[in-house]
Formats: C-alpha cells, sequence, structure tokens
C-alpha cells in the first residue's frame, strides 16, 4: 500500500498543510507531464519548479513538496530541500517494500535495453522511461508497488559520484555493466580509467555477498573486477571461455536475434526481439544475472519467454517499413561511436536497399571530438554504409572521415530539406545524441515515405 501524507510527512519530517489522507499515486518534477493524482516536486534548477506548482495542480496534481508555503489550496508537504526530501522518500520506500531482489543497470551504451531485457527475463518491476539519474530514480522508488519479486533500477551517470549516490537511495543485490566506452569523456580528465571508476561505483554499491555481470571481453569490466573496492560481490563475465557463454548466434533480420547461452552445461536457446549482435550481448547479461539470482530455479522457460516479449521502444531500435521496401531503424535516443556502429551493423543485416545513416553529432567527447567524429565516419564506411548526412557541429569531420557519399550541415534546418532525396527503397539508420534530436529526422522520414 503506498504511503498517505501524513505518512510521508513523518518520513521526512515536513510539516503538512492540508488533507493529510491523499495517497499520491506517482511523483512529477516536470508540470508539463503531470499525471492525475501525482506529487509535484517542485525542485530548484535552471528555473525554479515552485513557480510552476500552479500549473501542476491545473493539470491535475494532488498535493506539492516545496520549500516553503505556496498561495494554493493544495495539500503541502513543507520541508527544508526538496531534493533531499525526494531521494529520501525514494530511498525509505524501497526499504519498506524492498523485493527479492534489487538489480542495477549501467553501462556507456545499452543500459535500457538492459533493463527492459532483464525485466522481461525476471518479470519484474523497472524504473520507466530514462529515470535513471539522482532525481527520476527516486521519484520512481517513492511510488514503486510493494509485493514485487524482482525490481530492475538503471543507473546512469555523466560525472563521478553520481552511481555512488544512486546506490546510497537504492542498495543493490545484482548489478549488470553492459560495456565502458567513451560516453561523456570530456567529464573525466583522466580518460576512461575514470570513467570506469564511475561506472564500478554500481558495484561497490552492491551488498556483500552479491554478484554482476559484465562482458568477458571489456578490459575496463575486467580492471573494475580486480579493484579492492568490488570485492565484496562476486563478478561473472559472460562471453567467449566464461562461465556464461554465447556458443552461437543469428540474425533474423527484421525479426530480432537468436542466440545459444551456455551455462554449467546446459543450453538455452534464446530469441529476442531486438536486433543487432550487441542485443545479443545484452540478453546475454540479462538472461545470466537472471539465473545467478536465483530466476531459473524452477526451470528456464520464464527467463527465455520473458526475453522474447520485450518489444523495440522507440528511439531504440524500433524498426519501421517504407514505401519501396525500405526500413528505418529508429535509434534515434542517443548516440556514442561504439553505439552508431553496433547499430550500422544491424543496419547493414537486413535486407533491403542501398544502406545509408542519418547521424547527429555525439556530444561530450572534449579534445577528441573532431578524431572520433572522423573515425566514426571511416569506419561506417568501412562496414558497408553508402552514404551519410550529418549535421552538428563535428558533422564536417564525420563527412570528411566517411569520404565521398557524406553530406555536413550545421544543424537540422540545413539538413531538413535534403532528406526528401533520401533513395526510395533504403535501410536509413536514424541516431544521435540527444541535444541534436534527431528524432526529427525521423518522424519527417515518416511522414514522407511511410507505407
Amino acid at each position: 500500500m503506498l504511503c498517505d501524507l501524513k505518512m510521508v510527512a513523518s518520513i521526512l519530517s515536513a510539516r503538512l498543510i492540508g488533507d493529510g489522507n491523499i495517497v499520491p499515486g506517482g511523483i512529477s518534477l516536470d508540470s508539463r507531464s503531470i499525471g492525475p493524482g501525482d506529487c509535484f516536486v517542485a525542485l530548484r534548477a535552471d528555473r525554479d519548479g515552485h513557480e510552476y506548482a500552479g500549473q501542476a495542480i491545473e493539470a491535475g496534481a494532488s498535493c506539492l513538496l516545496v520549500d516553503h508555503q505556496l498561495e494554493s489550496d493544495a495539500p503541502q508537504l513543507i520541508v527544508e530541500d526538496t531534493l533531499s526530501a525526494l531521494q529520501a522518500w525514494g530511498q525509505h520506500r524501497l526499504a519498506a517494500c524492498r523485493p527479492e531482489a534489487v538489480f542495477g543497470v549501467t553501462g556507456s551504451v545499452g543500459k535500457t535495453s538492459t533493463k527492459e531485457l532483464l525485466a522481461g527475463a525476471t518479470s519484474g518491476w523497472k524504473t520507466p522511461g530514462n529515470r535513471n539519474n539522482t532525481l527520476g530514480l527516486p521519484a520512481a522508488l517513492a511510488t514503486m508497488p510493494d509485493g514485487l519479486r524482482a525490481a530492475v533500477l538503471e543507473m546512469g551517470m555523466s560525472t563521478a559520484g553520481e552511481i555512488e549516490r544512486l546506490t546510497e537511495i537504492a542498495p543493490l543485490d545484482f548489478g549488470v555493466i553492459t560495456n565502458v566506452g567513451d560516453s561523456h569523456l570530456e567529464n573525466f580528465p583522466d580518460g576512461q580509467g575514470g570513467i570506469a571508476r564511475a561506472k564500478g561505483e554500481l558495484v561497490a554499491g552492491i551488498v556483500p555477498g552479491g554478484a554482476w555481470v559484465y562482458p568477458a571481453g571489456d578490459p575496463w569490466c575486467q580492471w573494475i573486477a580486480l579493484q579492492e573496492w568490488a570485492s565484496k560481490s562476486r563478478p561473472i563475465p559472460v562471453g567467449e571461455g566464461a562461465e556464461f557463454s554465447i556458443s552461437y548466434s543469428e540474425s533474423l533480420g527484421a525479426k530480432g536475434e537468436r542466440f545459444s547461452l551456455l551455462h554449467a552445461g546446459r543450453r538455452m536457446e534464446i530469441q529476442i526481439k531486438l536486433k543487432g549482435r550487441h542485443q545479443v550481448q545484452n540478453a546475454a547479461l540479462a538472461a545470466s544475472i537472471a539465473l545467478v539470482a536465483g530466476f531459473g530455479g524452477v526451470g528456464i522457460d520464464s527467463i527465455i519467454s520473458g526475453l522474447a516479449s520485450v518489444e523495440p521502444e522507440e528511439g531504440r531500435g524500433r524498426l519501421h517499413s517504407l514505401r519501396g521496401g525500405g526500413l528505418l531503424l529508429d535509434e534515434s535516443y542517443n548516440a556514442s561511436k561504439h553505439s552508431i556502429l553496433s547499430c550500422a551493423k544491424a543496419l547493414l543485416e537486413l535486407d533491403g536497399g542501398e544502406p545509408v545513416t542519418v547521424l547527429g553529432c555525439i556530444r561530450e567527447l572534449g579534445p577528441e571530438s573532431a578524431s572520433i567524429h572522423h573515425s566514426v565516419g571511416e569506419e561506417l564506411r568501412r562496414a558497408g554504409i553508402s552514404r551519410l548526412w550529418a549535421y552538428g557541429d563535428f558533422s564536417k569531420e564525420l563527412a570528411d572521415g566517411f569520404g565521398p557519399g557524406a553530406t555536413a550541415f550545421p544543424d537540422f534546418e540545413a539538413l531538413q530539406p535534403e532528406l526528401d532525396g533520401l533513395p526510395t527503397g533504403a535501410r536509413i539508420l536514424v541516431k544521435g545524441s540527444r541535444h541534436w534530436k534527431t528524432e526529427r529526422a525521423v518522424a519527417l522520414l515518416l511522414e514522407r515515405f511511410m507505407l
């Protein structure tokens, strides 16, 4: 049962004004996305959330969490600091109705897909959308249902210390690190070593005796496994020659992927709807930690069927059929070098016409930005992509690396008229960092070329 405001006030040492019997059904941090009956949390950031409390009430919020009394008839929980109170609320809720197993998932790429796959494998509750930071995670936990067997929490970061704070709010029983790449590189003066240490905060936050999985071939994950601060939990590599290994994999084109996972002499035949060899790795990690956590104890069929049930999400691998036999692979949510190249390989495994890409640039790469974008262009050409439309601050470097067949644009507005010229029947990958909002390209292409 969720807490009413009287109980929340006691938990947060808050002053309650108004009806204490109200039970918020959810937590919202944005007055533009209020659900009926939500509690609106007024945070002080670039904008002061208190200025939007009235809009939140008009949109359907049932109550407010604020740091001073507002002129409103709505019930109010008044605290010294709304962010600290929000985090305490989520932390208390998880502790009060803790599931049998709490999983944390992080990685430079693949976090959300792996979270979805692991929630499927365990029939677990999961943090919704991209609520993976020190705001979104506690907001999701604050109204987490009770009686769960598993909870799967995505944990993101852009600087050191963020995941450590998340594991303080939500101590973990089990963990997954999908990889350690170069995302947010500009925030780490010591390069990938700093990123690895920040990702490793998830491992340090696993309760003693827990376990975590990682790709056997990832050198920075191997480094994490050897650190003294990571020694409380058991590291489990997944990959060639490891305790869990992928013995066979096959692309099914538009239908997804099929692979075999071997463990202790037992073979699991797994099929997923997500496309690409990188998704095979994500699914293998999810299946492995589900087995380690005991979710295959009465049979592995539930893990297999759970993985098979996961659908590609908008912006994260959803495939659209276009006129003339064309296909659009929507990977527009975000981008890194590793994820762009993995998705390009997935595109090339699909049957269809000319393979082309529409890319927004990668953000937060620091001094290496130009060289990384140039190398992405080179590797896309070597992989077999025939044409590239790139936009953003390093689009020239992308195009120069790719060579003939690439065109660079400074922004989406300059690119937009050129999208009409994409070849009919082509296989099209759209991808880019959040900053460039490449979902606009997806929407435009669907409007013009959808069946």
